[in-house]
């Protein structure tokens, strides 16, 4: 069944998919069955605040086949404004069912990112989580600028692999970046930003627990777990994000009657 095109939410400039994990996974199988080239952009309050300061950025999100709302704030945000059936498209939830349903349906994976060994690390875990999955290659790009050629080589490794899915590990925003400088270079089908999924996914990064993540309050356990790395982005987005949202929310009254889309729950 082909998936319905997905409403979109506008949340501080950024049109985020007003979607569930069902519709996500449907969509990206749409995808695949008929070789559509699409990038998926897996965003949070993080995402949308660094598409504030760069216009760029914030193209590349609109242009994407699916911006997922991977944050609680995101999904409290569109369902304000009208969109009740919005559930969190969460990364890592993504990746776990996609891989859990790919030996049904024969999908061949890429995982591109991450630091040295942890892309192996990802393949030993989810292969033996999800048997029968096939992941046709790995790599892991260095921490730099990377030359043309080294850029050439990297795209004609995986085109060999022949996936259906590159899941790209690389942070935001350089993996949004990288994904729409790539999609029309890349063969697969379907590129999905994942961030830290493959931290979590291979076990070398605590994950929130889930009451926390339900509560939005996954920035806090990510904060405690990580003070020198993301402290200072947190002191900046969260209390930015908290009062550009309720300036967006008092401007703007709750849409009424927005179709949802078909083969998905309502409640």
């Amino acid at each position: 069944m082909t998936a319905p095109a997905s409403p979109r939410v506008d949340i501080l400039g950024v049109k985020v998919s007003a979607i569930d994990l069902g519709d996500a996974v449907r969509t990206i199988g749409d995808w695949i069955a008929r070789r559509q080239r699409r990038y998926v952009c897996i965003t949070g309050v993080h995402g949308v605040m660094e598409c504030r300061r760069d216009p760029a950025l914030r193209r590349i999100h609109n242009e994407a086949g699916l911006v997922t709302p991977d944050g609680m704030p995101l999904v409290w945000m569109a369902r304000r404004l009208g969109f009740g059936r919005v559930r969190r498209v969460y990364g890592p939830d993504l990746m776990r069912e996609v891989s859990r349903l790919s030996p049904q349906y024969g999908y061949r994976h890429f995982y591109f990112g991450g630091a040295p060994g942890l892309a192996e690390r990802l393949r030993d875990v989810l292969c033996q989580t999800y048997p029968g999955l096939c992941v046709a290659g790995i790599l892991s790009p260095p921490f730099r600028a990377v030359t043309q050629a080294e850029d050439d080589a990297m795209i004609d490794a995986i085109n060999a692999a022949r996936p259906d899915i590159v899941w790209v590990g690389l942070s935001t925003p350089k993996q949004e970046r990288w994904m729409q400088a790539h999609r029309h270079l890349i063969e697969a089908p379907v590129l999905i930003g994942v961030g830290a999924a493959f931290d979590f996914l291979a076990g070398t990064k605590p994950q929130a627990p889930r009451w926390m993540q339900r509560g939005g309050l996954e920035w806090l356990f990510r904060l405690a777990s990580e003070p020198r790395r993301l402290g200072g982005r947190y002191l900046r987005i969260v209390p930015g994000f908290l009062i550009l949202a309720a300036t967006q929310l008092l401007q703007r009254a709750p849409s009424k009657g927005l179709p949802a889309p078909q083969g998905t729950r309502t409640d």
